[in-house]
């Protein structure tokens, strides 16, 4: 009997919930906790890490699970390089729902960078208004460029004190084209980091950027282990071994 486990915290991840919940298939939905209040699943839910990779693969094992799907952020790359060392040690099938890069077109101004201490060197000397589109786990470094007026969004208000001064916006997404043009034209955005999650939930910035005329410090995704990854919940059913209501 199929017992899955989804490693989630991605808008593809709910999707996924969603339809593992309408075809009855027993699972667990995992969030890593770096959200105060997740969205809720239609599926039994667990917040918080694992101890590593033989913490999950222990979990694994003691929960019966059969098969882990790992959709989390691209850039969660401990998760994911966990995930295969585990389902390794504990024998259980893995797959990564994963969209594509996405990929610079015409008129995009791109500067790609390898990590986040190349997109603080990236950015200009002169002061600038800058949108970090990058999460909290990753604005300490810019402190390093503190002539910058920086602007930043988080699901949750920030609990702490931040590393450096900023306005900051606090929302969920997914943000429409129309709504992130008018945040970068009312706040004189003329720098932007973001990382290369690819997909289309969190698009709509870059191609507002690309209206603007705007360059883009664009962070290329972390390495991980091989492993088998898919692009759409549809496949992912498929490897289940269920239909789906998707078309894609």
């Amino acid at each position: 009997m199929t017992r899955a486990l989804i490693l989630g915290g991605t808008a593809d991840a709910s999707l996924l919930a969603a339809e593992i919940a309408h075809a009855r298939i027993d699972a667990v939905y995992s969030y890593g906790g770096r959200t105060r209040a997740p969205a809720d699943q239609p599926l039994p839910t667990r917040i918080g890490g694992f101890g590593g990779a033989s913490g999950l693969a222990d979990y694994i094992r003691r929960e019966g699970i059969t098969h882990v799907i790992d959709a989390t952020h691209p850039f969660a790359a401990e998760m994911s390089r966990n995930a295969v060392a585990a389902c390794a040690e504990a024998d259980t099938p893995l797959i990564a729902l994963e969209r594509m890069p996405w990929v610079r077109t015409q008129g995009d101004n791109w500067i790609e960078v390898a990590d986040v201490d190349a997109a603080v060197a990236a950015l200009p000397e002169t002061p600038a208004h800058v949108f970090l589109a990058i999460g909290r786990q990753h604005i300490a470094p810019f402190a390093t460029k503190p002539q910058h007026a920086y602007t930043l969004r988080f699901v949750d208000s920030p609990e702490a004190p931040l590393p450096l001064p900023a306005d900051v916006i606090v929302s969920r997404g997914p943000f429409t084209f129309d709504a992130e043009l008018e945040m970068m034209r009312a706040r004189g955005i003329a720098w932007i980091v973001a990382r290369n999650s690819g997909g289309d939930g969190a698009r709509a910035k870059i191609d507002a950027a690309r209206t603007l005329g705007l360059p883009v410090v664009m962070i290329s995704r972390p390495e991980l282990p091989e492993r088998p990854r898919v692009e759409s919940v549809t496949e992912v059913m498929q490897w289940l071994g269920h239909s789906t209501r998707l078309g894609a």
